[in-house]
């Protein structure tokens, strides 16, 4: 079956370019250190001088529970916004990041395991340490209990069975967050960026917003099972990718057809109905993953379907697009869809 999801417009194109902006980035980081894996870390310094843009860039780095609760009451947000996140609650989270990001004033969100923290492991912080950085202004959220791929079922596990797992996985998770920290922000990080249709579905039917690793900016439009945020961290780290990133800008889509984002379609491809105005199509450009530019098929004025040359190897993958702004001068839109490759 193929797996449909509608972005619905209430307004022509042209006005809602004439509206002050409804879109917004989030950043995603892991470790600040310099010592860690650096595939998942950023030195402090370079950290400092990502803080160091926004303020002297003017960008309105906002909570992440006011971005989403604007986005989805289609409320206009300050043109360059931008919320800031991390992954797992690592102790150099408390060490290194949090006084940095008070000398900014600037808020952030730390999704955490809480099954982990209760565990007593070392390498996470524990409840006291999240309790005073969320008596500072720090958002404390959910990342599952111990960082399981929520998508795969155990062997001989039913779909009911899975999803009874996964559900009060979840919401046991959101209770000890609550207990030990008052917070019931009802936001998901995917662990490992991972989602495929029926946790999707799963997260909706409870509540939640699901947020992913894949990159892009979001607006009011965007699907809340699969939020977009650009990774900063790692490879990354380098300001001058991260800068148009920052100012990039949501695609307005009105619809996205394929079959699941956990597949074993290998090359998969995907088919994106955009809302045209700002951006002209002979310029859209897509890269898959370890492969390059992408094979685009326009089968009618705003449709395009986009596809792999070679088959993509086992595991994470990714299809990104990107297309110039004609009204916003140096700004792109980007679009961003997160594969897992699967025997």
């Amino acid at each position: 079956m193929t797996f449909k999801k509608l972005f619905h417009c209430v307004f022509p194109i042209l006005f809602w370019l004439s509206l002050p902006a409804k879109s917004a980035v989030i950043l995603q980081y892991h470790h600040v250190s310099e010592t860690l894996p650096a595939v998942t870390s950023i030195s402090a310094n370079a950290f400092t001088e990502h803080l160091s843009y926004l303020q002297q860039h003017d960008f309105e780095v906002i909570p992440l529970n006011e971005l989403l609760t604007a986005l989805q009451a289609g409320q206009s947000l300050p043109d360059k916004t931008v919320a800031i996140t991390f992954d797992d609650g690592y102790n150099n989270n408390y060490e290194q990041a949090a006084p940095i990001l008070e000398k900014f004033n600037f808020p952030y969100t730390i999704f955490v395991n809480p099954k982990l923290i209760d565990e007593g492991k070392s390498y996470v912080m524990g409840w006291d340490k999240l309790r005073e950085l969320a008596k500072k202004g720090a958002l404390i959220s959910n990342h599952s209990a111990q960082h399981d791929y929520l998508h795969k079922k155990y062997y001989d596990e039913s779909d009911a069975q899975w999803q009874t797992r996964i559900k009060q996985d979840i919401l046991s998770s959101q209770q000890r967050i609550k207990e030990e920290i008052g917070h019931d922000y009802k936001y998901l990080a995917y662990p490992y960026g991972e989602f495929n249709n029926k946790l999707q579905a799963l997260i909706k039917e409870i509540g939640f917003i699901g947020i992913g690793q894949h990159s892009g900016a979001l607006d009011a439009n965007a699907d809340f099972t699969r939020l977009p945020r650009f990774p900063a961290s790692g490879f990354y780290s380098k300001l001058e990718t991260l800068i148009t990133k920052l100012n990039s800008r949501a695609f307005s889509i009105k619809e996205l057809t394929y079959n699941d984002s956990v597949t074993n379609q290998n090359p998969p491809q995907i088919s994106i109905t955009f809302n045209m105005g700002d951006f002209h199509k002979s310029q859209l450009a897509c890269y898959v993953s370890g492969v390059g530019q992408a094979e685009l098929n326009w089968i009618s004025n705003d449709t395009v379907v986009v596809n792999s040359s070679k088959k993509l190897s086992r595991g994470r993958s990714r299809f990104n697009c990107t297309a110039p702004s004609k009204k916003h001068k140096g700004s792109y839109y980007w679009f961003s869809q997160p594969w897992v490759i699967v025997k």
